[in-house]
């Protein structure tokens, strides 16, 4: 069946009126907590997974894949409206987005930036739905080493390009392997590190993982830092809409920003922040004005705005096609998958084609929907701010509480809920990023599989890892990966050191 004929199935599928209605929910739920800073599309799809395990999985990924893109149209409105981004891919968007809203122009502002959105939204997911069939096809050639050496990769990209150093980052990856690795070893039959608790046997549910991590820690984190002083929001005159100026300083960073967007996103640990960062630098170069940056230039949130969304449509390619989440949103995705028995990867394409195409145009539907919500309701989904903090943030513990219980009824799971829970916000506090703790905790069980099967193929020669010229090339990225920031360091220290000497 060719591309062609396959997105079309997918759109039989999206175009199901029960599917469409989780397509809306999706995206209306995604700019909901777009808006609401401090809740990003990670967070909301942990929260969901007890609510969505009885639900069929193409409807539960289309209503993921409308959290995941909702939250970076919502992202933008408080970015512009009140300057505080409401998603981390947002951050940038601020810097101009707030300038134009206080010069009278929020109207202009909102519209590139939810207009913007759609295009490099949509151009992402052509892309994505060009470039996933064929990188499925290639990862066929993948084996145990293969499939090791990825791994690996995912764990030192994550490690060192999130968080401020590469030992918090580290440090948080071996914590997210220790739970991997908790429970009963498969092929020996002994129990690792269940302390004595024979309910632990299993090991942690990934579930109670995210929740904890995610929903628990978040909370508690901003609890302690938790500001009741109203959020002065700038209003809106006048319909969003942009002038022809607007157009003519807006379509070239649009196109400018999915072109930047979509590569990074499916790199590892590319996420979103990365390309809308270099969209901004980007724009500012190229600009005929570059004095009007920092005072509300246009280009400086029509750019960003598309790169961060054709971001998300990169980071669903590993995803889909080698079961390689290369964002923390991603990492909660793939856990979902592996909550329905589902390995993403080439075989996802041919064992279930329903899913996968059902998901992909649910995307194009989805960035329609988007856009319709977010141009003339903007003023509705601000007025969501209004919400006291402390109601939304203990609405969302309960939620957390009551939908770990549903699943596990286990006071050892709902009391690892809690530990792990003032874990997650003691890495909040000492900036230990966590998405290298769910990359160690997904990833673990398949790196520590592809590893026994490629020793055994090799019998026990551990030459074997890197006896492909793919398998070698993964592993020497992942090691430059670690020793280029080490040998920088070394390299810091030395001149400061010899520049202190010298006076």
């Amino acid at each position: 069946m060719s591309i062609f004929d396959a997105l079309m199935h997918g759109f039989g599928i999206a175009l199901q009126p029960m599917n469409l209605l989780w397509a809306l929910v999706g995206c209306a739920l995604g700019t909901a907590i777009g808006v609401l800073p401090g809740i990003g599309p990670a967070l909301t799809i942990t929260l969901l997974l007890p609510v969505t395990v009885t639900m069929s999985p193409t409807a539960a990924f289309i209503i993921f894949a409308g959290v995941f893109y909702g939250a970076m149209y919502g992202g933008s409105t408080t970015s512009i409206l009140i300057n505080t981004p409401g998603e981390s891919g947002s951050m940038i968007t601020a810097l101009e987005g707030n300038k134009m809203a206080k010069n009278g122009r929020g109207a202009a502002a909102l519209a590139t930036a939810a207009i913007g959105s759609f295009v490099a939204g949509t151009i992402g997911t052509a892309l994505l739905t060009v470039a996933a069939p064929t990188i499925s096809e290639i990862a066929f050639v993948f084996g145990p080493a293969e499939y090791f050496a990825l791994a690996v990769l995912a764990f030192t990209s994550v490690s060192v390009v999130l968080g401020t150093s590469i030992l918090r980052g580290l440090v948080s990856l071996f914590f997210g392997l220790a739970l991997a690795v908790m429970g009963t070893d498969y092929q020996a039959g002994l129990p690792r590190l269940t302390f004595g608790v024979p309910e632990l046997s299993d090991g942690i549910g990934i579930t109670i993982v995210l929740v904890a991590m995610f929903a628990v820690g978040e909370i508690l984190f901003v609890a302690s830092r938790l500001s009741l002083a109203p959020q002065k929001i700038i209003e809106v005159n006048g319909p969003i809409a942009m002038s022809r100026k607007d157009w003519q300083r807006s379509w070239k960073p649009w196109l400018r920003g999915a072109a930047l967007g979509f590569p990074i996103g499916v790199m590892p640990a590319g996420g979103s922040e990365i390309p809308t960062l270099l969209s901004y630098t980007l724009e500012r170069r190229l600009s005929k004005k570059p004095e009007e940056f920092g005072h509300g230039a246009i280009e400086g949130v029509a750019g960003p705005e598309a790169a961060n969304n054709a971001a998300v449509a990169g980071v669903m390619v590993p995803l889909l096609t080698l079961g390689l989440p290369t964002s923390a949103t991603a990492a909660v995705m793939l856990a979902a998958f592996q909550n329905y028995g589902l390995q993403p990867g080439p075989t996802l394409f041919t064992s279930n084609p329903e899913l996968v195409w059902g998901v992909i145009a649910s995307l194009y539907i989805g960035n329609l929907m988007l856009l319709v919500l977010n141009l003339p309701m903007a003023r509705v989904w601000v007025k969501l701010l209004a919400i006291p903090k402390p109601h939304l943030y203990a609405g969302i513990l309960i939620f957390s509480l009551v939908g770990v219980w549903g699943i596990s009824q286990s006071w050892v799971e709902l009391l690892a809920l809690g530990v792990l829970g003032v874990i997650g916000y003691g890495f909040r506090c000492c900036s230990v990023p966590i998405a290298p703790a769910l990359i160690g905790l997904i990833l673990g069980p398949m790196a520590e599989l592809q590893l026994r099967r490629a020793l055994a193929i090799g019998q026990g020669d551990p030459l074997t890892l890197v006896s492909s010229p793919i398998a070698a090339g993964l592993l020497t990225i992942a090691a430059l990966l670690l020793l280029i920031p080490l040998i920088r360091f070394v390299q810091t220290r030395r001149s400061e050191t010899s520049t202190v000497t010298a006076a």
